[in-house]
C-alpha cells in the first residue's frame, strides 16, 4: 500500500513540475484581450488555486463541502451505496481514481464521434468535478480532473469519497446531495429509505433535470429499472428481489 502511494504521488509531482506551467500558459492564452496586469492577476489566481488543490487537498474540499445537511456514511443505507455504484462507477472500489477500461471505452466513443461525447469518469473524477471543476470538455480539464483523482485516492478512503459524492450530486427537483433527495422526494432521512427509493433516486443523476419523477415518473422509473438490473448483474441483489423493488410503489412526498 505505501508503495502504490509512492507510485502515485511521484507521478503527482511529476505532472507538476512538467506540465503544470504550460498547462497554465495554455489557459491564460485563452483569456480575451484585457490589461496586461489584470491578465497577470488572472493568471496569478487560477494558477494558485490549482496548486492549492494539489498540495492541500484536504482543506480545499472542507471548504467546498457544504455541512449544513451533510449525511455520514453510516446513516447512508447500503442499498444507497450499491445502487450509486453499479450505475455510476461499477469498479470503484478497483481502481486508484480513474478506470483504464471505461477511459479506453470513452476514447472509442470520441473517435466514433468525431467529438468529446464520453467521459469515462469514475465517482472520484466526478467528485472533482463537482467540488472544483467546470463542465467543460476539454483535454486540459479532464487532465486536471484525472491528476486530482489520483490525490484524492491517496489522501482519502473509499468510504469517504462515496460519503462525499453522495453528499454532493444533484438529483434534480433543487436536491443537492442525499440529504436533501430522501427529504424532498420522499419527506424522510436517508437512513429509512427502500431499496425501490433507494434505486429510484440513484437513476437520477445522470439527466436529474429530465428524470425527476416530479418531471417525468416514468423517465424516473425506467432508470429505477437500469439501476435494479445493474444491481442484479453485480450480484448486490438477487433477481427476485430487483423485481419486487421495480414493482413496489412509490409514494412521493408531493
Amino acid at each position: 500500500m505505501r508503495f502504490r502511494r509512492l507510485i502515485l504521488l511521484s507521478i503527482l509531482l511529476f505532472a507538476l513540475s512538467f506540465g503544470w506551467a504550460g498547462g497554465t500558459d495554455y489557459i491564460t492564452g485563452l483569456l480575451p484581450a484585457i490589461p496586461s496586469s489584470q491578465k497577470i492577476t488572472t493568471h496569478f489566481a487560477s494558477s494558485w488555486e490549482r496548486t492549492y488543490r494539489m498540495i492541500a487537498l484536504k482543506s480545499a474540499v472542507n471548504e467546498k463541502l457544504n455541512k449544513s445537511n451533510y449525511i455520514t456514511i453510516q446513516y447512508i443505507p447500503l442499498a444507497m451505496q450499491q445502487s450509486i455504484i453499479a450505475v455510476e462507477d461499477n469498479r470503484f472500489y478497483r481502481h486508484y481514481g480513474f478506470d483504464i477500461e471505461g477511459i479506453l471505452r470513452a476514447m472509442l466513443v470520441n473517435m466514433q464521434s468525431g467529438g468529446f461525447s464520453e467521459g469515462g469518469s469514475t465517482i472520484t473524477q466526478q467528485l472533482i468535478k463537482n467540488l472544483f471543476l467546470t463542465q467543460e470538455k476539454t483535454y486540459g480539464r479532464k487532465a486536471e480532473e484525472f491528476f486530482l483523482a489520483m490525490n484524492m485516492e491517496l489522501r482519502y478512503s473509499k468510504e469517504e469519497i462515496l460519503e462525499m459524492y453522495l453528499n454532493t450530486i444533484y438529483f434534480g427537483s433543487g436536491a443537492y446531495g442525499i440529504g436533501d433527495a430522501a427529504k424532498i422526494y420522499f419527506d424522510k432521512a436517508p437512513v429509512n429509505l427502500t431499496l425501490a427509493e433507494c434505486s429510484l433516486l440513484a437513476g437520477l443523476p445522470t439527466a436529474p433535470s429530465l428524470n425527476s419523477p416530479y418531471v417525468d415518473f416514468n423517465a424516473a422509473k425506467q432508470r429505477q429499472a437500469i439501476v435494479l438490473s445493474a444491481m442484479a448483474r453485480q450480484g448486490y441483489i438477487g433477481t427476485q428481489t430487483a423485481e419486487e423493488a421495480r414493482l413496489t410503489p412509490i409514494k412521493l412526498a408531493k
